[in-house]
């Protein structure tokens, strides 16, 4: 028997990224005024909005567990344990821009030792959004 495992390859982008949320309606409201995007997809339990090629799921926890079962899903509260990074031509315009839709930063604008500038920010549902130059 031949092993073709080696030509396998990892797709070169993520298609979907699901988040999970507590407040689905507070979350839609969040990513239509902060990020000034489209609902491309929702039903009762979720939520889709595409940043380029990458569509964002917005997935109430209620139905999540389903989803990951028999891993849990945790609290907002319990930490965070990822960041989402979009990359924008001037960090300082946008954090005035996040600042006149209500945003708050969690840190930034600021120089980062590895040569970029960053600011970060939360969503409704707790997940941190960074943004870099």
């Amino acid at each position: 028997m031949t092993d073709t495992t080696h030509d396998l390859r990892w797709p070169t982008g993520i298609s979907a990224i699901t988040l999970f949320v507590e407040d689905l309606d507070a979350a839609k409201r969040f990513y239509r005024e902060v990020f000034g995007l489209p609902v491309t997809f929702e039903d009762d339990n979720s939520a889709v909005f595409g940043f380029g090629n990458t569509l964002i799921n917005l997935l109430r926890t209620t139905a999540a567990r389903e989803l990951i079962d028999p891993a849990r899903v945790a609290d907002p509260g319990a930490g965070s344990r990822l960041q989402l990074t979009l990359p924008v031509d001037d960090v300082d315009a946008m954090c005035k821009k996040l600042a006149a839709r209500g945003v708050t930063l969690l840190n930034g604008p600021m120089d980062r030792p590895w040569g970029i500038r960053t600011a970060s920010f939360r969503d409704p549902g707790g997940h941190i959004w960074e943004i870099a130059q």
